[in-house]
């Protein structure tokens, strides 16, 4: 679904990402791992045009998209939950998720399977986003990206300052989403993460990162014996 190669990318004279290649396959949470600071979200906000690489090519589903803006990315099937999670604190739930069906034809209802996914935002469609607590915010940002029904749902440490239990609610949600997506059809999902533990539990593949560079990669089941919880401790 998604094919990464060779990305390079700078801030100013600063040298951010070197070389960077990534997959991520429909059916499979791919995790990026790797201590503050490594290029971790500049590798997302490159993916989703929102920074540009000098050199390297972004494929998603065949097409190469690195030339492209980012509503065309979205339009093209990418859903994104920054970090920090970036909803709208003054709109409602139903208006947030309404932004997220940006990118389609006016009209175009919000997939019911969400409130399947998020029961607690169908309690809340008429509830500011800045009212709710942290982990509804959290999975307020999900539900929007997941509203157009994306191929590819890219996540930027969507634990960050979330409760234990909600922690585990997104992993199964992730999981669910991984093998059916919201039309049956498997999605692929690419995952920057911090909590090392949640990292190692849903990844099928992951990719750590220091220094602007992929520095090792393989199948998630592989992740204890090959020491990546001492690679990335802080």
């Amino acid at each position: 679904m998604l094919q990464i190669e060779q990305i390079h990318q700078y801030y100013g004279g600063s040298h951010i990402l070197r070389g960077v290649d990534l997959q991520a396959k429909a059916g499979e949470i791919t995790v990026v791992l790797g201590r503050n600071g490594v290029g971790k979200t500049t590798l997302l906000k490159s993916l989703m045009g929102l920074v540009p690489i000098r050199a390297g090519q972004i494929v998603l589903d065949g097409q190469a998209i690195e030339k492209t803006t980012p509503y065309e990315r979205a339009r093209a099937g990418i859903g994104f939950v920054p970090q920090g999670r970036e909803i709208f604190g003054r709109l409602t739930v139903h208006e947030n998720l309404l932004m997220g069906l940006a990118t389609k034809k006016a009209g175009t209802p919000i997939p019911p399977q969400l409130f399947e996914l998020f029961p607690v935002l169908k309690q809340m469609l008429g509830r500011r986003g800045g009212d709710l607590s942290g982990g509804q915010q959290q999975q307020l940002a999900i539900a929007r990206a997941l509203a157009a029904c994306p191929k590819l749902l890219v996540l930027d440490e969507p634990t960050e300052g979330i409760q234990p239990n909600i922690i585990k609610d997104i992993g199964k949600v992730l999981r669910q989403l991984a093998k059916e997506g919201l039309d049956g059809k498997p999605m692929a999902i690419v995952l920057v993460e911090q909590y090392y533990d949640f990292a190692e539990e849903l990844a099928d593949r992951y990719a750590v990162m220091e220094r602007g560079e992929v520095i090792a990669s393989g199948p998630g089941a592989e992740m204890p014996e090959k020491g990546i919880r001492q690679l990335v401790a802080i």
